[in-house]
């Protein structure tokens, strides 16, 4: 492979990661999957949605390689593949509340209100 080719191979794989994660909800169970492996149920109950929903999402998750799982029993665990991949999310987040304050000081400055 050439060093062009591997460089559009490396931009068609990090597409696909943004693309799996530009659902809200599948970033939260990202978050919540930082402090640990967690099963569907642990999910659902701390994300107050319905389990086909989370077990959709996690699915997505599973198949696109951001998710590994174990199966313990009846239970399946989660887990992220690569943990280092929240640099990343942190960095990003960090990003747009910067964002989110910059705006807020927009607002302030023209005269709007802010939301505490």
């Amino acid at each position: 492979m050439t060093k062009t080719e591997t460089r559009r191979l490396l931009y068609t794989m990090h597409a696909q990661v943004c693309s799996v994660l530009s659902n809200a909800k599948r970033l939260e169970i990202i978050d919540l999957l930082r402090s640990g492996e967690k099963t569907a149920g642990d999910l659902t109950r701390e994300m107050e949605i319905p389990k086909p929903n989370v077990s959709q999402q996690l699915t997505i998750l599973r198949e696109k390689g951001i998710l590994v799982s174990r199966r313990e029993g009846q239970h399946i665990y989660y887990r992220l593949s690569f943990p280092k991949m929240l640099k990343a999310y942190d960095l990003l987040r960090q990003v747009l509340i910067e964002r989110l304050r910059e705006q807020g000081n927009v607002a302030v400055r023209i005269g709007g209100k802010t939301h505490a």
